[in-house]
C-alpha cells in the first residue's frame, strides 16, 4: 500500500479583518468543484500530472481553506508513467450522497473516465470503477426521487443518460441534452436543481481568454432546455480586469439560504498578457432573480472581493525541515514516485537519490515540489550536494517538461540552466565551495531571480524572464510548481534537503 506521510501546516500570519480577496485558492488549482456536507464545505481541483492526485480542501467559512488529504494516493487508482505533461487527471466533480461521498474524473491517457468511493473525506478512497463513456468531464447529479445521472462533454455537444453509482454501468442510452450557446467547446456540464427546475451549467469558448459560463434550464432532466436570456452568465472575455479565462463553474448552496459558484480564472501579467500561476480557483456570488435564473456576482463578472471574513492563511509563510523524511501534503511527485529515492538523512531533513531520469522525460524523476502561488515571493532551500561525476542537484521551476528553470550544484560549480522548448542552455555558472549552501529563487511578475550563499558568499545567477515559462508560451493546463529534484545518469550520490521555505513578499491582486 502506499502512504503520503503528514507534516504539520504552516503557522498562519496575522492579518487584519477585511473582505476576502478572490482568488480563494492561489497558484496551480484548476477545474474547481464544491460538495457541502452539513456546516462543512469540500473542494476538488484536477492534478493532471501530479501525484498524489485531486487535492481535497476543507472549510467552514468559504474563506479558509485547509488541504486535508488527496482522493487518489495509490499508483492503482492513478497510474501516470509515461503521460506526457498536461495529461493525466482532468476535470473532477465531487459529490455526497447517502453517506458516501463520489469523486468522478478522467485520467486522460491512461484508464478514460472513472470514479472513486469513500465513506469518510479523508479516505480511505476506493479503487476506481470505471466509466464505458469517451468524454471528458463527467458529472454525478441524484434527483429527489434516488435516480443518479451522469452527464459528460461529447462531440455532438453535453450528453447525458441514467446512471448505477455502485457499478459505473449506464442504465440508460447517452442523450445530447444541450449543445450551448455556439461557443467551442461546451464543457464541464454540472445539472443541478433549484425550486423544482433543472438547470445545466457548462464551459465555452475553451479554457482561454474567450472562457465563459453559459446557464440554461427546463421542467425535466432530459429537457428540453431554455437557453438564459442573457448568456453567457459569468465571463471577463474582452473587458480590462485582473482575472481573465473566467468560466468552468460549479454552483453549491452554503446552508444558510445563499448560492455561490466556484470557477477557475488565470491572472495575467504584463503585455502581451502571460500567466504562469496557472489556472486558480475563485469564488462568486449567487443571486436568484425574480425572473427564475441566477445572476453571478458584479452583473456576470468575478468580484475582486467578497463579503466574507479574510483568510487568515493566505500570505502565510510555510517552512518544510522534512523532519524523519516526510514530506507534506502541499508538496506533490511528478508522476508514480519511485518511494526508495526518498529518505530520510541521518543527519536529519530528506535525501533525494540522484537516478537515471532526467526532468525532460514522460516518467518520474527525482523531483518534489509545490507550487508557485505569489507573483511576489522566495523560494529557499537549504541544502547539501553529496554527487560524484557529472551528476547534479537543486532547485526546479516547472512548467512542464520542456519548458522550465533549474538551479543546481555540479560538481564544483553552481549552474542556472533555461529550458524552452527545444533549447536549452546553462545560461550562467559560478564556482562554489563543497559542502551545504543555500539555494534561493526569487519569483516577480515578470522574472525568476536566481543566487546562491556558499561558504558565507552571496552569488548572483542573474535572471530569466518568467513569460517563458508562461501557459502562452509552454502551452498546457498547469501552472508553475517550485520544488527540488536529484539527478545522476549512474544514479549516484543524492542531494540532502534541510529545510525549504516558501515566503510570499506582498502580493495583491
Amino acid at each position: 500500500m502506499w502512504f503520503l506521510p503528514l507534516a504539520l501546516p504552516a503557522v498562519p500570519l496575522e492579518k487584519p479583518p477585511g473582505n476576502l480577496e478572490n482568488p480563494i485558492v492561489r497558484g496551480f488549482a484548476p477545474d474547481p468543484s464544491v460538495c457541502r456536507v452539513g456546516k462543512d464545505f469540500y473542494l476538488v481541483n484536477s492534478s493532471f500530472e501530479y501525484f498524489p492526485g485531486v487535492p481535497i480542501r476543507h472549510s467552514t467559512d468559504l474563506s479558509n481553506w485547509t488541504l486535508i488529504g488527496h482522493c487518489l494516493t495509490r499508483p492503482s487508482q492513478l497510474p501516470l508513467d509515461g503521460q506526457p505533461s498536461s495529461a493525466g487527471i482532468y476535470a473532477t466533480t465531487l459529490r455526497y450522497h447517502d453517506g458516501v461521498f463520489y469523486m468522478v474524473t478522467t485520467n486522460v491517457g491512461a484508464g478514460g473516465n472513472f470514479f472513486v468511493t469513500a465513506t469518510r473525506i479523508e479516505g480511505p478512497w476506493s479503487e476506481p470503477v470505471k466509466i464505458p463513456v469517451q468524454s471528458i468531464d463527467p458529472s454525478l447529479f441524484w434527483d429527489e426521487d434516488g435516480t443518479c445521472y451522469l452527464t459528460v462533454q461529447g462531440d455532438q455537444g453535453i450528453r447525458q443518460a441514467k446512471f448505477d453509482p455502485k457499478t459505473g454501468k449506464l442504465l440508460s442510452a447517452l442523450k445530447v441534452i444541450w449543445t450551448g450557446t455556439g461557443g467551442q467547446y461546451p464543457e464541464g456540464p454540472h445539472l443541478f436543481k433549484h425550486n423544482g427546475v433543472y438547470f445545466l451549467t457548462i464551459a465555452e469558448g475553451g479554457t482561454e481568454y474567450g472562457h465563459m459560463q453559459t446557464l440554461a434550464r427546463s421542467k425535466s432532466p432530459w429537457g428540453p432546455f431554455e437557453s438564459c436570456p442573457f448568456n453567457p452568465i459569468l465571463t471577463h472575455r474582452s473587458i480590462r480586469s485582473p482575472f481573465q479565462a473566467i468560466g468552468h463553474a460549479d454552483f453549491f448552496d452554503d446552508g444558510k439560504g445563499a448560492w455561490w459558484a466556484a470557477c477557475l480564472g488565470i491572472r495575467p501579467q504584463g503585455y502581451p498578457y502571460a500567466h504562469c500561476l496557472g489556472r486558480e480557483t475563485f469564488l462568486v456570488p449567487v443571486q436568484w432573480g425574480a425572473d427564475g435564473w441566477p445572476h453571478l456576482g458584479d452583473d456576470g463578472r468575478v468580484p475582486e472581493t467578497l463579503d466574507l471574513l479574510a483568510s487568515a492563511n493566505v500570505d502565510a509563510e510555510e517552512t518544510t525541515d522534512f523532519e524523519g523524511g516526510k514530506i507534506p501534503l502541499t508538496w506533490d511527485y511528478l508522476r508514480n514516485p519511485d518511494a526508495s529515492a526518498y529518505r530520510a538523512d541521518p543527519a536529519g531533513g530528506l535525501r533525494l537519490m540522484a537516478r537515471p531520469i532526467f526532468l525532460d522525460t514522460p516518467h518520474s524523476p527525482t523531483w518534489i515540489g509545490r507550487p508557485q502561488t505569489h507573483f511576489n515571493s522566495e523560494f529557499r532551500v537549504d541544502c547539501e550536494p553529496r554527487l560524484e561525476g557529472d551528476g547534479e542537484a537543486g532547485i526546479s521551476i516547472r512548467m512542464n517538461d520542456r519548458h522550465r528553470i533549474e538551479l543546481f550544484r555540479r560538481g564544483g560549480e553552481v549552474c542556472m540552466r533555461a529550458t524552452i522548448g527545444p533549447l536549452s542552455q546553462i545560461v550562467k555558472s559560478e564556482p562554489v565551495t563543497p559542502g551545504p549552501c543555500t539555494l534561493i529563487v526569487r519569483t516577480y511578475p515578470d522574472r525568476y531571480a536566481m543566487s546562491c550563499i556558499s561558504a558565507g558568499n552571496t552569488l548572483d545567477l542573474g535572471s530569466i524572464e518568467s513569460r517563458y515559462l508562461s501557459t502562452e508560451v509552454a502551452g498546457g493546463f498547469t501552472g508553475v510548481m517550485l520544488g527540488v529534484y536529484a539527478y545522476d545518469k549512474n544514479a549516484r550520490g543524492y542531494l540532502r534537503v534541510i529545510r525549504a521555505t516558501y515566503k510570499p513578499l506582498g502580493d495583491r491582486t
